[in-house]
């Protein structure tokens, strides 16, 4: 699917990077809506839209593929205002819930939840990059009947926005997410916590400690939304935590050098396979 009238709602990191490349890819109309006024203009002025209206119904009635990059309650709002041929998709980070909306809104035939595996710590529009998807995986969950739409879905992701499609089911996404990205995020604010109390004031952080809190700095109100809405799935990954947690500070108890030893080299060999 290549769309003469792409729209976008949501003009944050994502959505806004999402307009922004659509433009250099050669959309002809790529209109846009945030709920922040001063987002929609910056997104003009920047060149990713051709229009900005001030409602989000009247993106939606005038597009061919409809791009969520906010709550997914604005399905409910917009569903009414779509054109009859028009296919709709998501950029979030868990795929089950607004799968199964668009399921139940009626929407399945002409629905696919898309996830790219892009995302950045920065948030607004300010964030948004013409290469934050050049090269990214993006994981496509189809609905029960919205196979027609996965195909359309992922063609626009490989052809205009230059991503490695993948179509997975929602419920196997979200397993595969909770380890992969929400698993890190939470300990990346476990430990960016710890370290805001329990460090002396005018400590310095060298790149380790920088490194390991990144995300930390991303968003807590998307990440408060995706911790909730894949907390099934996040609360036995965090648990299975406990097991090497407890190896390691047995080995330190013990001053066991073997066993810390090995116990560091297993998490050092997999990170350096990671970049191989």
């Amino acid at each position: 699917m290549r769309p003469t009238k792409l729209g976008v709602i949501g003009l944050g990191a994502i959505g806004g990077s999402l307009a922004l490349q659509a433009k250099r890819a050669g959309i002809p109309r790529v209109l846009g809506w945030s709920p922040e006024p001063a987002e929609r203009v910056a997104a003009a002025q920047r060149g990713a839209l051709d229009d900005a209206p001030a409602r989000a119904t009247d993106v939606a009635r005038a597009v061919e593929l409809l791009v969520l990059a906010a709550n997914l309650a604005l399905l409910d709002t917009l569903a009414p205002h779509l054109g009859a041929g028009a296919v709709i998709s998501d950029v979030g980070s868990v795929k089950r819930a607004i799968v199964a909306h668009a399921e139940a809104r009626g929407l399945g035939p002409r629905f696919a939840g898309a996830h790219p595996i892009a995302g950045t710590h920065g948030h607004g529009f300010d964030a948004a990059r013409l290469d934050l998807f050049t090269g990214a995986v993006v994981y496509v969950t189809p609905t029960r009947d919205g196979d027609g739409a996965a195909r359309e879905i992922a063609h626009f992701w490989e052809d205009v926005l230059e991503t490695h499609p993948v179509l997975i089911d929602a419920a196997q996404h979200d397993r595969q997410l909770a380890l992969t990205s929400h698993l890190p995020q939470a300990v990346a604010s476990l430990l960016a916590r710890y370290l805001a109390h329990a460090t002396p004031p005018g400590a310095t952080f060298g790149p380790g400690a920088r490194d390991a809190t990144r995300l930390a700095a991303s968003e807590p109100a998307l990440w408060t939304e995706i911790f909730l809405m894949n907390r099934d799935e996040l609360l036995p990954a965090l648990r299975s935590l406990e097991e090497p947690l407890g190896e390691l500070e047995r080995a330190l108890e013990a001053g066991d050098a073997a066993g810390l030893t090995a116990w560091l080299r297993r998490g050092a060999e997999w990170r350096r396979r990671l970049d191989a």
